[in-house]
């Protein structure tokens, strides 16, 4: 150890260079520091053999690495690159390697590990560019949640699995969110029906231009019925914006009110323990009026989605 406050550190082997230099008898050195004989010998030797620059810095006297000289059986660096370029080559772990390095499993893992790339490489997530309209109002994102209904706290707030809400089903969120500023829209409506979609897309669009957003030019949504029926198409040809489908399995296109979702259902749904869904309901639209005007939102550095409209249209001066 090299701590100057252990027992045997850099000070303590000074002091024992220094004292049998200085004459005393490496016993009694030794029985003073309560130390072997032995190491009171090899550090004065250190110390001996040592130039004036190595005493000064102490670098003679410092631990050493506990590595032998010499081992017969250890890879040489040209083995040693046969067996990571087969590992880079095929991605194989250390037993198929033996057939293409003939060196045992055993042997192969120490050279992986060594080396780093014990790990056995496994392909990468397909991954997007980050996308954002310049403009609030032009792209809208539009998506269902649904919360389930109950007459009283169930077992989320208070554990207890015997005391259940049964046959009282499940109401529906349905959401318009603004693309650049992450303004939204939401209603709740019984199911995710191709009508319920259309008004709330409708009335979104309208809230949209009252709060100083643009003309809407596209909809993203998923590949959902509501969302390729013909009543949502008629009301895509109303609006003129054109549809944009998410493909299959890519949840990620449709990210940001996939992440609104879970801001409503930690800071809305289960924010704390409402006494009935009727109750939790009410709240939504004060919780949408705060989420607009007040809270601070990450993509708007900071500030609340509302502002970042009235800064494109040169309307918080």
């Amino acid at each position: 150890m090299s701590d100057g406050r252990c027992k045997l550190g850099l000070r303590a082997r000074f002091e024992i260079a220094r004292a049998v230099e200085g004459g005393e008898s490496q016993r009694s050195v030794a029985r003073r520091y309560a130390v072997s004989p032995a190491t009171v010998n090899t550090l004065a030797g250190r110390w001996r053999q040592a130039s004036q620059a190595d005493r000064d810095s102490g670098a003679c006297l410092l631990p050493r690495r506990p590595v032998p000289k010499s081992c017969p059986w250890q890879l040489s660096g040209e083995d040693e690159q046969r067996i990571l370029e087969a590992r880079r080559r095929t991605n194989w772990g250390p037993m198929r390697l033996q057939a293409l390095t003939g060196r045992h499993r055993s042997t192969t893992w120490k050279v992986l590990k060594r080396n780093g790339c014990s790990r056995l490489e496994r392909p990468g997530r397909q991954t997007h560019r980050r996308y954002e309209c310049s403009q609030p109002g032009a792209l809208l994102h539009i998506d269902a949640c649904s919360v389930r209904r109950f007459a009283k706290p169930g077992h989320w707030s208070h554990g207890d699995r015997g005391d259940r809400n049964r046959n009282l089903g499940s109401s529906v969120v349905i959401g318009v969110l603004d693309d650049h500023s992450r303004l939204v829209y939401a209603e709740l409506h019984a199911s995710e029906t191709a009508q319920a979609v259309s008004i709330t897309l409708r009335r979104a669009a309208v809230w949209m231009r009252e709060q100083g957003c643009g003309p809407i030019e596209a909809v993203m949504s998923d590949n959902a019925k509501a969302y390729t029926s013909h009543a949502f198409q008629n009301t895509l040809t109303e609006l003129g914006a054109r549809h944009i489908l998410t493909p299959p399995y890519t949840p990620r296109w449709n990210g940001k009110i996939e992440r609104f979702w879970q801001t409503l259902d930690r800071e809305w749904a289960r924010s704390h323990e409402w006494p009935n869904h009727g109750r939790r309901d009410r709240k939504l639209r004060a919780y949408l009026r705060f989420y607009n005007q007040a809270r601070p939102h990450s993509a708007a550095g900071g500030r609340a989605p509302l502002t970042r409209v009235q800064q494109v249209r040169e309307q918080d001066s």
